[in-house]
């Protein structure tokens, strides 16, 4: 087959797309890929893509074009500028740098925002080739949950454009089985709709028994780790009001691995209720380095605000964390609740509730390290049950052949 792979964010930006990508590549297909210039998540494009971008414009196999993209840089209206510079360069260019090409199928990677698919639909007008849409984040549900849009009429004209966007596309993918109800309300009944997961990356397919070390002043403590973007719906104040009701135990430490919009405001909370002794960010880390981190880690944290949206997602690094065969301590509700008590691998608590985390924090540092072992073992066993990479890229790999 030839594919055309459309997405806002690429290689070397860590999404899954990228292993999508490579998979295809694999299995003997001819993969194209359009992409914007990488800048996510530091906000600038990245220095070494700067100094030489013809080093980018292959992976994997596939060729790469990319599209003229303003960063991301700091703020909402420069994220907002951010996010159409993509649908109007892609728009523009697209066609023109895959000028004369044709595809027998067309995919679309679709994290935030959802209008980065309108370069996709275009495209599947003029090639005249299938759209497959992999949806990871909901619109209009989503911005309304982080607050960032609050006008009821501002968020049913989004809702609007959200079917529009689902009406064109040949098969829809959801990251999880409760995205249907949500799509099919803005898409129509008869969209057609197909459960997609997603998968651990390609680092954790072999444990790693050597901590980072950059964990050693913790080696003494029960290190319960959180990994990857801090943001608005991971919900780090009620994370952090965890961490306060447990301050006096010095023996569990709360390490924040990553970085992001709400990291600022971590810091600060941090200091201003005085868990420098208990709360520790230590930066970001490239993907490659978090099955060393995930080693040396008593617990896996994860959390989403309680919110319907929230319910309805199962967090990418809820398979990470599984793969990596760490108990996974988790705040959530529905469907990444679920996965965690189905697993067998770690503790839960209500999303928002900050005491019945500390709770679960300290019933889970109780434990012996067998049992804590026994949980890691069966996530791992789970997750090679259910989100085994290469048998979810068959499926892919089916679908787009069919067109749906």
């Amino acid at each position: 087959m030839r594919v055309l792979v459309v997405s806002q964010y690429f290689w070397p930006e860590t999404f899954r797309v990228n292993e999508i990508v490579s998979e295809l590549t694999g299995r003997g297909h001819e993969v194209t890929v359009l992409t914007g210039r990488p800048n996510y998540p530091e906000g600038a494009v990245l220095p070494e893509f700067q100094a030489d971008p013809a080093r980018f414009s292959r992976y994997a196999g596939a060729q790469v074009f990319r599209v003229p993209l303003r960063p991301r840089g700091k703020g909402s209206l420069r994220l907002i500028l951010n996010y159409w510079s993509f649908v109007f360069w892609g728009c523009v260019s697209g066609p023109w740098l895959l000028r004369g090409q044709r595809f027998d199928a067309i995919f679309m990677f679709e994290t935030s925002p959802i209008t980065s698919a309108l370069p996709a639909i275009l495209l599947k007008v003029l090639k005249r080739a299938p759209l497959s849409m992999w949806v990871l984040d909901l619109w209009p549900d989503t911005l309304e949950a982080v607050g960032m849009v609050k006008s009821r009429r501002a968020l049913n004209a989004v809702g609007a454009l959200c079917g529009f966007i689902y009406r064109r596309c040949d098969l829809i993918l959801g990251q999880s089985t409760s995205f249907a109800a949500p799509i099919r309300r803005w898409a129509g009944p008869d969209a057609a709709f197909r459960y997609f997961p997603a998968w651990a990356e390609g680092v954790f397919d072999n444990l790693v028994t050597e901590p980072a070390p950059e964990l050693a002043p913790h080696r003494d403590a029960f290190k319960i780790m959180f990994a990857g973007n801090i943001g608005d719906a991971q919900d780090f104040p009620a994370v952090l009001a965890a961490a306060r009701a447990l301050r006096e135990r010095k023996d569990i430490h709360w390490l924040i691995v990553g970085d992001g919009r709400a990291a600022e405001e971590v810091r600060a909370r941090i200091v201003e209720w005085e868990l420098q002794d208990t709360v520790f960010m230590m930066g970001r880390h490239p993907v490659e380095r978090m099955p060393a981190f995930f080693a040396g880690a008593d617990a896996l944290l994860v959390s989403l605000k309680a919110e319907p949206i929230f319910a309805m997602t199962i967090p990418g690094k809820v398979q990470s964390y599984l793969a990596a065969g760490r108990p996974i301590l988790a705040m959530l509700d529905g469907e990444g609740a679920r996965v965690v008590q189905e697993s067998g691998a770690g503790f839960t608590a209500p999303a928002g509730d900050a005491p019945a985390l500390a709770t679960q924090a300290q019933a889970l540092a109780a434990l012996s390290a067998n049992e804590r072992a026994a949980m890691g073992h069966a996530g791992r066993d789970y997750c090679v049950a259910h989100f085994q990479r290469a048998r979810l890229i068959d499926q892919l790999e089916g679908w787009l052949r069919d067109g749906r």
